[in-house]
């Protein structure tokens, strides 16, 4: 196990509707001792938030139904989930997609295909960030 400093036992939440991606970011993030939530979409996400309790959550922006824009404005919304860092995904690198994720309250923002060290990067640093502020 690759243990990155700061992550074990985490919960991550991935909310994403490519398999792909999901099991991508299970792996790299499940081999630094984190533990994995998966979503398929944003509805499915809204209710395993309230069973899972996650500390840090990376949202696909472009899913059916909810979209990640979506998704992130009612995380941010309730009071009991509003700290909860939230990283948008996405293919796109446009500032466009970058400010309207941040206009509906994400955190962060990663391009895919993202390489482990850049999700595993971003994780450490608003876990650090969480830890520090409790």
């Amino acid at each position: 196990m690759d243990n990155v400093k700061g992550l074990e036992g985490i919960k991550v939440m991935i909310i994403d509707d490519s398999n792909t991606i999901r099991r991508s970011a299970e792996i790299f993030l499940g081999q630094s001792g984190c533990e994995i939530i998966l979503a398929t979409d944003g509805f499915d996400a809204m209710a395993k938030i309230i069973d899972s309790q996650p500390d840090i959550i990376f949202v696909d922006i472009v899913m059916p139904r909810l979209d990640g824009y979506q998704t992130c404005m009612l995380i941010k919304k309730n009071t009991e989930y509003r700290s909860v860092p939230v990283i948008m995904l996405s293919s796109k690198k446009g500032l466009f997609d970058r400010a309207r994720g941040r206009i509906a309250g994400s955190d962060d923002y990663l391009t895919k295909p993202f390489t482990k060290e850049n999700l595993l990067s971003i994780a450490q640093k608003y876990t650090v960030q969480r830890n520090m502020a409790i």
